[in-house]
């Protein structure tokens, strides 16, 4: 089936519709213990990890085949539909998205809502996971945007840097204690990230994200 027919966010009715496809996976990004005391039944745990701050265009190669390893240990191909599941906030499942594109899985969405969405029934316990030798991954360094392209970059105006983070961070007069330096990429516009969603906690209709990022070509957040 072409890529194109898996969009990038799905919800539930779509998940409930697919569950039993065959060339459906459910990656539960929340880690194993909170996988194994409830999930979707048929999900695996998937533990990617978080994306490196700052990276170089040699951290995020090494990390591309890294990740490959972790998505073949997890029993992931790449020829698959896989659908990821977090607690709903997107925090888990955005990141996790991210770095199974770099390392070549062209066939990714996130569950809208996650399992604070999911109306159907949980599965409870360990999941034994079935790990493959061969894949169909190819690493995608589009994927992740590195340090040197975006600073090559500031002045193109196909390039939009949003920066979510609160104004005090932003202005860098009240940043947090661990941030190793304060304010913001020069020519970044702050759009925090909660902005982008209702007060239900799901993301906003995509006619009103759209108002709010205004008319970008490509957008860096």
């Amino acid at each position: 089936m072409p890529v194109s027919e898996l969009p990038k966010v799905v919800d539930a009715e779509w998940l409930v519709s697919h569950l039993g496809d065959e060339d459906v996976v459910v990656g539960d990004v929340r880690g194993p213990n909170a996988h194994m005391r409830g999930h979707i039944p048929g999900s695996r745990p998937l533990v990617l990890g978080s994306p490196p701050p700052g990276a170089d265009e040699s951290t995020v190669a090494e990390l591309a085949k890294e990740v490959a390893l972790r998505l073949r240990r997890h029993g992931i191909t790449g020829n698959e539909k896989l659908v990821l599941v977090d607690r709903g906030d997107g925090v888990g499942a955005m990141p996790a998205m991210q770095l199974a594109e770099l390392a070549g899985h062209r066939n990714v969405a996130i569950l809208v809502g996650g399992i604070a969405g999911w109306d159907g029934e949980l599965a409870q316990g360990a999941v034994e996971l079935e790990p493959v030798r061969e894949a169909a991954l190819e690493p995608n360094s589009a994927a992740f945007p590195t340090r040197q392209e975006l600073a090559a970059r500031l002045g193109d105006p196909a390039l939009t840097i949003l920066d979510v983070r609160r104004a005090d961070e932003y202005t860098g007069r009240g940043g947090s204690a661990c941030d190793p330096r304060q304010g913001h990429i020069p020519g970044a516009r702050r759009l925090q990230v909660d902005e982008l969603f209702g007060a239900d906690g799901l993301p906003l209709p995509t006619e009103q994200i759209r108002e709010l990022v205004g008319d970008a070509q490509e957008i860096v957040a």
